[in-house]
């Protein structure tokens, strides 16, 4: 079996694991071993943190939705309730983007839908 040279590849390789290191802090940047592991751990993280993203948006939204219901006299789980029972299909990002852009067309959004159901 003829002898397989690997340099090209492996610097190639160990090139390439480096370059997505750099701005990683001290040896984690430079030396191949540890800028390998931060990186699985980097990208590890960042998998994580895509979601706890969504998380936190939607966080958000539920405090804003929840802050302008209560100027109405309810919250957020009646308003969300009352606007599914009436068949509103808006979700929370659009229902908080109308809170804070336009309070007035929120409250009567609210107001409206609350007082069918009534």
């Amino acid at each position: 079996m003829t002898r397989v040279k690997r340099g090209s590849v492996a610097r190639k390789y160990r090139k390439n694991i480096l370059d997505s290191a750099s701005g990683f802090r001290g040896a984690h940047s430079r030396l191949f071993r540890t800028a390998k592991q931060r990186r699985e751990k980097a990208l590890a993280c960042a998998h994580v943190d895509r979601n706890n993203c969504k998380r936190a948006f939607r966080r958000l939204w539920i405090a804003r939705i929840n802050a302008a219901a209560r100027r109405d006299g309810i919250t957020h789980s009646s308003a969300i309730h009352s606007l599914y029972e009436n068949r509103v299909s808006l979700n929370r990002k659009t229902l908080a983007q109308v809170a804070i852009l336009d309070a007035y067309c929120f409250s009567m959004l609210v107001q409206q839908v609350s007082n069918k159901k009534i």
